[in-house]
């Protein structure tokens, strides 16, 4: 996909920067070095916010009652989501056997993904009850309609490494952290 003449954010644009610089680094000086291009990472420490960090955002909100807002697509948006976990597995199987100058995607993949709509079902099924929220037309800026992660590269890699947590399995911990916060509180 091309990176020209569409928007990033400035976020965006310094995680390109040190991306090339990683892959320079790992060509030009022969060292290894990985690249680790993430999709949506949470957990249940994920302290997660409107615009950042739906999942943790979402089940924030569905414990509290706090209204939360759909942005564009009509809650269609799909993204994956990677356990951080399952990450920290990704970093270690590189760190047993690096390359040099690689650049993988990580994220949840076809086998952790959702649509808003999707996670705010599965949120209500675990709080036991409905959800205050509303829907705006208007998307966020730069935001992505689809998003699921090719992990195949990965994958042919690093054989061993598997995916342990799906969406639902992410969400449970995430409402089983939040909820026993709220008792300590």
């Amino acid at each position: 996909m091309t990176i020209d003449q569409s928007k990033h954010s400035l976020f965006g644009a310094s995680k390109v920067a040190a991306d090339v610089l990683v892959q320079e680094y790992g060509k030009y000086f022969d060292m290894k070095t990985g690249v680790f291009r993430g999709g949506c990472l949470t957990g249940p420490n994920h302290s997660g916010t409107q615009l950042h960090g739906f999942l943790s955002y979402l089940m924030k909100c569905a414990i509290s009652g706090d209204h939360y807002t759909i942005f564009g697509y009509k809650g269609k948006q799909v993204r994956d989501n990677i356990h951080s976990s399952d990450l920290i597995n990704m970093f270690w199987h590189f760190y047993q056997e690096p390359r040099k100058g690689e650049v993988y995607n990580a994220g949840g993949g076809r086998e952790s993904n959702c649509s808003m709509k999707e996670a705010i079902e599965i949120c209500e099924e675990l709080t036991g009850s409905e959800m205050k929220y509303s829907y705006t037309s208007d998307n966020r800026i730069g935001d992505h309609i689809w998003w699921i992660s090719d992990l195949t590269k990965f994958r042919a890699h690093y054989p061993n490494w598997e995916l342990k947590y799906g969406i639902s399995e992410i969400l449970l911990e995430i409402h089983e952290r939040f909820s026993q916060s709220q008792l300590t509180n």
